[in-house]
């Protein structure tokens, strides 16, 4: 339910700016904007079914309303093919107030008003968000126990746990930040293993095979075990362990540095009662008569974020605290450098061998890439990303969206002939039945996936 509401506050706000950017640049030229509705008034992509508002109040000459689907949002300006698909007003003579009066740059302008104003909007929340909280990156040289690849994702492609990634594709990456990022769409990565360099080549289709295994975590930093907060409910809630205790030994004899080898050590204890050494306020603690369940596991939490290691002293962040004026560039930095990764994995869905086409997702692929907790922070993080990728995906040259529209219009200024209405018409008819068809497509991938 958090993701959902998060989802939607965030879609309001970003459909409501990119609609906003067409208002006020068709106000700009004096170009009439009969209706501005967050969410849609019909059945999207189809105009005519459904059709029915939640709200409306006209003011002027613009009806301003609150749709019942909540896909997106549309302005319907005066002389322009649109989502209403009503060309009715186009039989008559074009007047003044109209989009199809207007010289042809202006209404390029007009077309690109959502557009800069979703990349603007990302521009601006990142700096927010880089005044307000600042930013934490982890330098790869404080990964020093390596990656761990304990699941079966990690060993396919050639990982073992330790492993200390030298360079990807050629390039040494900084920050553990960028890393998954970059290996999505990498060839080779060069790993240290036991003092030797070893190149590992990786498939083509790795996208496929990291949206097919969602329950693998790629490449995580190799961790010692804290304990986290347990729940009352489990094996060995009240058998001593407190947080923040680091277990360091088994029986005594085996010595256990990383939350791995604990892993692959209780494993061989089921149904057995062990003893456990941790280490707490600098001393070691025994904790006798901790129990192993017939699955091999003592349901203990661990701790595996980043900011409580670091707190913790065993990961160093790399934090910078942004001034008002200087958070600006370093917004603009964020917003490009999360555009740059999007298209690297936009390619890799177009391109059929790598499989990424069979995981497009929908609405809660949307929904899952918000926290499960409610923290303004992330929040924010994502709403910028996705504006971003509202940015990039309107500006595609495909008719009912933007970039349609922009390309149309592109094309007229350069030969200096508009195209006919019909042609604009059936052109609009043709780009919703597309969208129509992968919206159907994408959520039916979310749908067949929660019965995985």
């Amino acid at each position: 339910m958090i993701q959902a509401l998060q989802l939607l506050l965030s879609l309001s706000i970003l459909i409501a700016f990119h609609e906003g950017g067409h208002f006020i640049a068709a106000r700009m030229f004096k170009t009439r904007v009969e209706k501005f509705y967050l969410f849609f008034d019909f059945l999207f992509p189809l105009p005519g079914v459904l059709n029915f508002s939640l709200f409306k109040k006209k003011v002027g000459d613009t009806e301003y309303g609150l749709g019942w689907f909540p896909l997106g949002g549309y302005v319907q300006i005066s002389g322009m093919i649109d989502e209403s698909l009503d060309t009715e007003a186009l039989k008559k003579p074009a007047q003044p107030w109209e989009f199809r009066s207007k010289p042809a740059w202006q209404r390029l302008i007009i077309m690109l008003g959502g557009i800069i104003v979703n990349v603007l909007l990302a521009f601006l929340i990142y700096a927010m968000v880089l005044f307000v909280w600042g930013e934490d990156k982890l330098p790869m040289t404080e990964v020093k126990a390596g990656i761990t690849a304990s699941d079966s994702l990690s060993k396919s492609l050639g990982f073992q746990t330790g492993d200390k990634i030298v360079t990807v594709d050629g390039k040494t990456i900084e920050y553990y930040n960028d890393l998954i990022p970059a290996v999505i769409s990498a060839k080779q990565i060069v790993v240290e293993r036991e003092g030797k360099q070893v190149n590992l080549d990786l498939p083509v289709d790795l996208i496929d095979k990291i949206a097919t295994n969602q329950k693998a975590s790629l490449l995580p930093p190799r961790i010692p075990f804290y304990i986290d907060d347990m729940n009352d409910t489990l094996l060995n809630a009240k058998t001593g362990f407190k947080r923040f205790d680091k277990i360091v030994a088994l029986n005594d004899s085996v010595k256990v540095t990383y939350f791995d080898e604990w892993k692959g050590l209780i494993k061989d204890k089921k149904n057995q009662t062990i003893t456990v050494t941790v280490l707490r306020n600098g001393q070691e603690v025994k904790i006798p008569n901790v129990k192993v369940s017939a699955e091999g596991s003592t349901e203990l939490d661990f701790i595996s974020s980043i900011k409580q290691l670091d707190s913790l002293k065993e990961m160093r962040l790399v934090h910078t605290d942004y001034g008002f004026f200087a958070s600006f560039p370093a917004g603009v930095k964020m917003t490009f450098t999360k555009l740059g990764q999007y298209i690297d994995q936009f390619k890799l869905i177009l391109s059929p061998s790598t499989g990424g086409y069979k995981h497009v997702g929908g609405f809660i692929s949307m929904g899952k890439i918000f926290g499960s907790e409610w923290v303004w922070e992330d929040f924010w993080i994502r709403t910028a990303f996705i504006s971003i990728i509202l940015a990039f995906m309107n500006l595609l040259p495909i008719p009912a969206l933007d970039g349609g529209h922009v390309l149309f219009t592109l094309w007229e200024m350069i030969t200096r002939r508009a195209p006919s209405v019909k042609f604009l018409t059936y052109a609009q008819y043709v780009g919703m039945a597309f969208l129509l068809l992968l919206m159907l497509y994408a959520n039916g991938n979310d749908i067949i996936g929660l019965f995985k």
